[in-house]
């Protein structure tokens, strides 16, 4: 059991805190996998390539993943006060998240499951 008051157990666990600027989607409307394609082209390049690339990248997620990417950029200026020139991205992942079950009419009554999957998608950003 972890001692001492609530107060105390609380201020150590925010003391050490992930202070890198970061921004998440969660339910994107793209499987896991589609994702992480995209997300490896831009894995540790500095974020105005990054946002290059993603404009030009003709796959399924990119639009998503870009605008994941803009919004760790501004939580970066704005809450951390850290300049985008300097900033490149540290992690870039997807995680699986909840798969709808849809239901295709096949012959002689017969019916095919489709799996429509989505994703959480996080963006980590750093300082060079």
């Amino acid at each position: 059991m972890a001692k001492g008051h609530r107060s105390q157990i609380k201020r150590e666990r925010n003391a050490n805190k992930d202070t890198r600027p970061k921004a998440k989607v969660s339910y994107a409307r793209v499987s896991p996998t589609k994702a992480k394609i995209v997300l490896d082209t831009i894995k540790g390049k500095d974020v105005g390539a990054a946002v290059g690339i993603l404009n030009y990248t003709p796959r399924n997620g990119a639009r998503i993943i870009e605008k994941v990417l803009k919004s760790a950029i501004a939580n970066a200026e704005n809450n951390n006060g850290l300049d985008p020139a300097n900033l490149y991205i540290e992690e870039a992942f997807a995680n699986k998240g909840p798969t709808m079950k849809r239901i295709r009419p096949r012959a002689q009554g017969r019916a095919y499951r489709i799996e429509k999957k989505s994703s959480h998608i996080t963006i980590i950003l750093n300082e060079r």
